[in-house]
Parts: structure tokens; C-alpha cells; sequence
């Protein structure tokens, strides 16, 4: 990866778990990438398993965006790992990946260990009514986040209801 480089976009260029594990090896040791976007690839849970140890490694990296890949709930639990092991990602983008409840679930566990986030996008994903829970409980403990999109999913209503809630 180029020493100088701070924005990486490489959307849209099916990228798959294969192409991840490459990025994500030359993300490990990269000084100056600030911004990284995979939207719209292939990338499911193995190539986030990948990218997760490359942001545990990386110092710089603010921006991660893996929206419209093949992200499940078993590679959520990997992002959510380097998530809660970096402090300097600030946004994470996560939207239209088939991540479910038990996905969900472990994102907002490192939402609660993990100061840095200041925006998470989970729009668009599987979650479920009875997995609303999580997002007020996550909002109680961590007083950082700044963002947290979530709309669009099948629990939005109930989701909502939650978090106005916690917030007044």
C-alpha cells in the first residue's frame, strides 16, 4: 500500500474475502490510510474476519465502509472485536449486509467497551423486534456515540420507541 495515501475507495470492484485478506494485510502495517471504502463488494464473514485483525493493528484508520457486502452475524462478531480493540475508528458503516440479531447483539457489546465510535450505520440489516434491546442498552453505557443509524431495518418502530426512551 502507498505510504502516502489517505482515502482508499475501492467500491463496486468485487472485492471478495480473498481480495479483504490482501487489503487487510497491507492495512496492518499502513501509517497514513484514514479511509477505507469496500462498499458494494462481496465480502462476507471470513474477508471480515480479516479486515477486523488489520483495524485491532491499525493506528490511523478513522472511516471503514463495508456497506452492501455479504457481512453476516459471524462476521459482525469479528468487526465488533477490532471495533472494541481501536481507538481511532470514528465511523464504521455497516449498512444493507445480512447482519441479524445475534449480530447486532455483539456490535453493541463493543459499542459498550469501546469509546471511539462516534457514528455506526446499521441500516438496512436483519434485525429483529426481539432484539431491540441492545441499542438503548449500548446508548446507556456509552456516552461517546455520537451517531447511530439504524432506520430502514425491520424493528425500526419498536427500535425507535427504545431509544426515545433512553434519551429523554
Amino acid at each position: 500500500m502507498n505510504k502516502s495515501l489517505i482515502t482508499l475507495d475501492l467500491s463496486g470492484e468485487g472485492i471478495d474475502d480473498n481480495g479483504a485478506q490482501h487489503i487487510a494485510d497491507a492495512l496492518q502495517n499502513n501509517t497514513t490510510l484514514i479511509k477505507l471504502e469496500l462498499l458494494g463488494n462481496h465480502i462476507g464473514d471470513s474477508g471480515s474476519q480479516y479486515l477486523a485483525y488489520a483495524i485491532m493493528k491499525n493506528t490511523t484508520l478513522t472511516t471503514l465502509g463495508l456497506r452492501d457486502n455479504n457481512i453476516g452475524d459471524l462476521g459482525a462478531q469479528y468487526l465488533a472485536t477490532g471495533i472494541r480493540n481501536n481507538t481511532t475508528l470514528c465511523t464504521v458503516d455497516l449498512r444493507c449486509n445480512p447482519i441479524g440479531n445475534e449480530g447486532i447483539q455483539h456490535l453493541t457489546d463493543a459499542l459498550r467497551n469501546n469509546k471511539s465510535p462516534p457514528t455506526i450505520y446499521l441500516q438496512m440489516n436483519e434485525i429483529f423486534p426481539e432484539n431491540d434491546q441492545p441499542l438503548p442498552d449500548a446508548l446507556r453505557i456509552n456516552r461517546t456515540l455520537i451517531t447511530l443509524h439504524f432506520d430502514d431495518t425491520e424493528s425500526r418502530d419498536e427500535s425507535e420507541r427504545q431509544v426515545v426512551k433512553f434519551v429523554r
